[in-house]
């Protein structure tokens, strides 16, 4: 989950809280200040309030450039003075604006507030993007979120899909275990709040935008995705002219008043103004969220749910649970947070995600959605259903023989995946053909616990990456990610909208592109 942290707090890749202050540096936009407390402890009707006022430019929104050439920076032409000049004040935003983690080598960071913090890693600007799959890739957000709420509905679908992969994979099972209870004692999720986000790469070859991931549990960076596009629409216009670039192709950004905005109102649909909002947190986080912060295991100590499903957590009710921690099994290394995870399952709370939105989001059920005449199970417009196949890419399973003998003879072109989040799982490369001869050998069943999939190659351009104050020019490629808000209180859509966006760019030569996990720097998109 992105950053939602104040420039008066700070965060890594994962700060929900509602910010201290909110503000933009745009003249043309407003700007209000906000008391988090009174969001997250008392009344979250102010915000929710305060953002029905705010009209932020979505994505749809169309820069008539259709006449223009794309863009394309030569990166060759800029010499080291300005190079270094463009740094610095990149930096200094950074400082000022709160685009900012954690420094991991720095003891008392996320111990003491305001100690121990660096600049996010940045692209010193923006990538170019065309605006006709960014519009692609904006449409289809709605869409998503409907589909992953019709699925997260089906229990035999997500029970089906994924019992072979339960025999192999023991993290997957103790989740559909979880799942199956709730299943059995007939729990309804009457409110469901997803907050996702839908990862794509353009393929050069075919031109295609073709998604990677639908994350559906700690979809992160909304908080810093907006604060980066906030930043490269600053420096374009102190820089602009020389560059030759202009500020208004970079577009708004609203992800972290929108994430926020749909909490406000999943609150309020509880309909308990002296209930809390909670974030179930990894030990020793590293973000700085300003809402009652606590791990698994200190929710199983202190938690318990009355007979009306009322969720106490110290004694205080919870109305909303985010969950930032939960979706790695090293979240999980006793019973205690098993324990945990269950037990805020079975209360009334609204839970962001639900277990079955969680295991929606499994890439599992993402490859078998992918299958012809599978989403018309759970939607009705055709047009709908042919947006989304359009930006499927191609997911195999692993009981397919003639695709994996395929990935054996090329598996340059193939991506395994397990099932995971998190960043720094995937195998690509020689250890593919590597791992599907071992899980022949090794039988059929160890097939399931992996997925295969269409590997991308995007487009590779020179970039200037900023890490640690330093700048290093790379060949890199880039990720968009597109943000949706979903909100449903039984029949009644609340909020089903796209959310901001996010763009990670990392360098050429490395498979994986987590930021926190320090593969990949924070970007944003230059429309052409």
């Amino acid at each position: 989950m992105g950053s939602g942290c104040s420039y008066l707090s700070y965060s890594s890749s994962t700060c929900i809280a509602t910010p201290l202050s909110i503000s933009s540096s745009s003249s043309s936009s407003s700007s209000f200040k906000l008391n988090p407390r009174s969001f997250l402890f008392h009344n979250p009707t102010n915000l929710s309030t305060q953002l029905r006022n705010q009209t932020p430019l979505r994505c749809g929104r169309s820069l008539e450039m259709e006449s223009q050439k794309p863009i394309m920076f030569d990166v060759e032409k800029f010499d080291d003075d300005f190079v270094q000049n463009l740094v610095y004040d990149a930096l200094v935003w950074s400082s000022l604006h709160g685009l900012v983690v954690g420094d991991k080598t720095y003891q008392k960071s996320g111990k003491v507030p305001g100690v121990g913090m660096m600049h996010a890693p940045i692209a010193l600007l923006p990538t170019p993007f065309p605006e006709i799959h960014w519009k692609q890739a904006c449409d289809v957000a709605p869409i998503f979120n409907e589909l992953v709420d019709r699925v997260s509905l089906d229990g035999k679908f997500i029970q089906d899909s994924l019992s072979r992969t339960k025999k192999v994979d023991i993290f997957t099972s103790r989740l559909l275990d979880i799942h199956s209870k709730m299943l059995e004692s007939n729990k309804k999720e009457d409110i469901r709040l997803g907050l996702h986000r839908s990862d794509y790469m353009l393929d050069e070859e075919t031109k295609s935008l073709l998604q990677i991931e639908m994350n559906t549990i700690s979809s992160s960076f909304s908080g810093l995705g907006r604060l980066v596009s906030e930043l490269h629409q600053s420096l374009l216009r102190s820089y602009g002219d020389h560059l030759g670039l202009d500020s208004e192709r970079v577009p708004k950004n609203a992800s972290t008043f929108q994430f926020a905005d749909a909490m406000a109102k999943a609150w309020l649909e509880y309909n308990n103004p002296r209930a809390v909002i909670m974030v179930v947190v990894q030990p020793e986080e590293r973000n700085i969220i300003v809402t009652i912060r606590k791990t698994l295991a200190e929710v199983e100590n202190e938690g318990r749910v009355q007979e009306d499903g009322t969720l106490l957590v110290g004694g205080q009710e919870v109305a909303l649970v985010y969950f930032r921690s939960g979706y790695s099994p090293t979240d999980y290394p006793s019973e205690s947070e098993w324990n945990a995870r269950l037990l805020i399952e079975q209360s009334s709370a609204v839970k962001c995600p639900s277990i079955a939105y969680h295991l929606t989001g499994t890439k599992k059920i993402q490859q078998e959605l992918a299958k012809p005449g599978v989403l018309e199970r759970f939607l009705d417009n055709k047009e709908d259903i042919a947006k989304l196949m359009k930006c499927f890419a191609g997911l195999w399973s692993l009981d397919d023989p003639e695709i994996v003998k395929k990935a054996i003879e090329k598996p340059e072109l193939f991506v395994m995946k397990p099932q995971r989040e998190g960043g720094g799982n995937n195998i690509y490369g020689d250890d593919v053909r590597e791992n599907l001869l071992r899980l022949q050998k090794d039988g059929e069943e160890e097939n399931a616990a992996y997925i295969l999939m269409q590997r991308i190659f995007p487009k590779v351009s020179n970039m200037f990456l900023v890490r640690e104050g330093v700048y290093h020019k790379d060949q890199a490629i880039s990720e968009l990610g597109v943000y949706g808000a979903y909100l449903r209180n039984k029949e009644r859509v609340i909020v089903n909208e796209q959310s901001g966006y996010l763009m990670r760019t990392k360098v050429s030569s490395s498979n994986e592109g987590g930021v926190a996990a320090g593969f990949a720097v924070l970007d944003s998109i230059y429309l052409n």
